[in-house]
């Protein structure tokens, strides 16, 4: 595949993972969301600011160091790069990384709560543990991006992190797949919010995620 085949795939999936946020009901009011596809080691794809009937031509090519390469970011877009970039430079297996203010995920960001793995589409979709909160710092600010680097470092296995007095940070292998981990996470966070009301949730039995993936293996197989 060459490169603009490359670069026209991994937009049209960009476009396709932000029409399936919409879709599913998991975005804030104001629909407020950043969304990037890893295009190779050194740059990626960057939603331009706004992510409400985006197109491919709209994205922005952008390297792993900050620099835009292609297309036009609005100052909105351009305060998170490095935010983005953090994530592929600390997870090389990483294809793609999604942000929003999804508003029950936003509440345990907003509390400073890790969000427990207590569902099993968070099993299911690759958040097998909580959810951890990275320290607040202004957004794409030194003292944010560090405190998403640390997190990542102390936590090799988590999708995932909420950024405190922000919203929601996840990333996956793909668009699809990560945009399919935004939706179980924030129904993971609202069916833990509704629980809170009736005595709270309750955590899996041991083995649960052995068991998950079990049967998963058995369907695929």
């Amino acid at each position: 595949m060459t490169d603009a085949q490359v670069v026209k795939d991994r937009a049209h999936q960009l476009v396709e993972a932000a029409e399936s946020l919409f879709a599913a009901g998991v975005m804030s009011h104001s629909g407020h969301a950043n969304l990037s596809a890893r295009l190779d080691g050194e740059r990626f794809l960057l939603t331009p600011g706004f992510v409400r009937g985006l197109r491919p031509d709209q994205l922005a090519t952008v390297s792993l160091d900050g620099r835009v390469l292609e297309g036009e970011l609005q100052s909105v877009s351009a305060e998170i790069i490095a935010m983005h970039s953090t994530v592929y430079n600390a997870r090389p297996h990483v294809g793609a990384t999604i942000h929003t203010h999804s508003p029950a995920a936003t509440a345990f960001a907003v509390a400073h709560r890790p969000l427990p793995c207590r569902t099993e589409p968070m099993l299911r979709f690759g958040q097998a543990e909580d959810v951890p909160v990275v320290p607040w710092g202004p957004r794409g600010s030194d003292v944010s991006v560090r405190g998403i680097a640390d997190v990542l470092e102390r936590r090799p296995t988590t999708a995932a992190v909420l950024l405190a007095n922000h919203g929601l940070l996840v990333f996956g292998p793909d668009s699809a797949a990560t945009a399919h981990l935004v939706v179980a996470i924030e129904e993971s966070a609202e069916a833990e919010i509704a629980a809170a009301a009736i005595g709270g949730a309750v955590d899996f039995p041991e083995g649960a995620l052995e068991a998950v993936r079990a049967s998963m293996a058995r369907v695929s197989s």
